[in-house]
C-alpha cells in the first residue's frame, strides 16, 4: 500500500552541467559521452534507492531536456529552427525555440527508450517505470500550420504512431509500467474528448500498466497555465490508463476531491505531495498529513505518492532531501494502516 515513486526526471549533479558544455564544444568523444551519461544514470538510481523509493526511473538523464533535445534530435523531417522570441531577461516559456516540419516526421532509429531501459535494468533490481512524453506535448514545439501539418493535433497524431511503436518495443524488452507525460492536456483544457481519443490511440495494444501524468508545466520550474484539472473531468476518465499522476503539493492540495472520481472509475492515483518548485523540504510528518488527506478520497491500495513533477529543475541536494522525507512520510502512514 502507498507505494512511492518519482515522476520521471531527476536532478542533475553539478558535474553534468559542465560536461554538457564540454560536449557542445566538441571536447568529448562518443565514448566520453556514453560514460558520462551512464554515470549520471547510476547516480540517479543510487539516490532513489538510498531514499527507499519503491518504483524508480533512470532519471531521464540521457534526454538532456524533457523532450526537445532528447527526442527531437532522433527525428527526421525537422529543420528551420525558429529562434526564441525573447532572449533577454528572466527565463520563461516564451524563450523556447520552434521547429518546422519540412517533411513527414519519422524516427528512423526509434526514440531511444529501449536503450534507456536496457541500461537501467542492469543497474537495479527495483521495479522500473518508463516515462515518455505524450504525443500532444511532443507536438508543442512544431510550428503550424506548416508544409505537412495543419495544426498541433495533426502533428500529435503523427507522434502517436511513433510513440506506440516505441512502447510496444519496450514491452518486448520486459517493461511492465509505462507513463505518458502530458502537461499540455491541463494547459489546453478545451478539447478533452480529443485528448482521450489521442491517448487511447497511442496506448492501443500496449500490454503494460499505463500511467498518465497530468501537470501544469515545469520548464525552468514554472507552470504555464491556470492550474485546475476540473475542465478535464469527466472526459479523462475514459482514458485507457491504469494510474493518474496529478500534482497537489504546490497547490496546497486544491482539487484533491477529484481523486475520488478517479478511484471510483477503477483507476489508481499517484498523488504529487512533494513540491518540486519549492526549496522548502517537507518534513515526513507533513507528507504523512497530506497522505491522510488523500485517504479520505482514495483507498490505500489505489494510492501512491510522488513529487508533483520531475526533479530536473530542482537542485540535487533538495531533490535528494525531498525523496527521503517523502518515503519516510509514506512509511508513517503505512505503519498506521497495518
Amino acid at each position: 500500500m502507498i507505494e512511492t515513486s518519482i515522476i520521471g526526471s531527476y536532478a542533475w549533479p553539478s558535474w553534468l552541467f559542465t560536461s554538457l558544455e564540454a560536449m557542445k564544444e566538441g571536447k568529448y568523444g562518443v565514448r566520453d559521452i556514453e560514460e558520462t551519461l551512464d554515470d549520471a544514470v547510476d547516480l540517479a538510481i543510487r539516490d532513489q534507492e538510498d531514499a527507499g523509493v519503491d518504483v524508480i526511473s533512470d532519471g531521464e538523464m540521457r534526454r538532456i531536456g524533457f523532450f526537445t533535445a532528447g527526442f527531437y534530435g532522433r527525428l527526421a523531417g525537422l529543420g528551420n529552427i525558429e529562434p526564441s522570441p525573447r532572449l533577454i531577461g528572466p527565463a520563461g516559456h516564451d524563450q523556447r525555440e520552434r521547429y518546422e516540419a519540412l517533411e513527414p516526421i519519422t524516427a528512423p532509429d526509434g526514440l531511444g527508450l529501449v536503450a534507456e531501459y536496457r541500461y537501467a535494468r542492469k543497474r537495479t533490481n527495483r521495479r522500473i517505470k518508463m516515462p515518455c512524453p505524450g504525443p500532444y506535448t511532443l507536438a508543442g514545439r512544431i510550428k503550424t500550420p506548416g508544409k505537412h501539418y495543419r495544426d498541433r493535433m495533426e502533428v500529435a497524431h503523427a507522434f502517436s504512431d511513433l510513440i506506440r511503436a516505441e512502447l510496444k518495443q519496450l514491452v518486448k524488452e520486459g517493461v511492465d509500467f509505462i507513463q505518458l507525460d502530458e502537461p499540455s492536456y491541463a494547459v489546453h483544457p478545451d478539447s478533452p474528448g480529443e485528448f482521450v481519443d489521442l491517448f487511447n490511440r497511442t496506448v492501443k495494444d500496449v500490454d503494460a500498466r499505463i500511467g498518465i501524468h497530468l501537470c501544469f508545466g515545469n520548464f525552468v520550474g514554472r507552470p504555464v497555465a491556470h492550474r485546475t484539472y476540473a475542465p478535464l473531468f469527466p472526459h479523462i476518465l475514459d482514458m485507457h490508463a491504469d494510474e493518474f499522476a496529478m500534482e497537489f503539493a504546490n497547490r496546497e492540495l486544491a482539487e484533491i476531491e477529484l481523486t475520488a472520481r478517479v478511484a471510483e472509475a477503477g483507476k489508481d492515483v499517484a498523488a504529487g505531495l512533494v513540491d518540486v518548485k519549492n526549496y522548502f523540504v517537507e518534513p515526513p510528518k507533513l507528507v504523512a498529513e497530506r497522505i491522510r488527506a488523500l485517504l479520505a478520497y482514495v483507498p490505500p491500495e489505489r494510492l501512491s505518492v510522488t513529487p508533483d513533477c520531475g526533479f530536473s529543475q530542482t537542485a540535487r541536494w533538495a531533490a535528494r532531501a525531498k525523496l527521503h522525507t517523502m518515503v519516510k512520510g509514506a512509511h508513517i502512514v503505512r505503519a498506521e494502516l497495518e
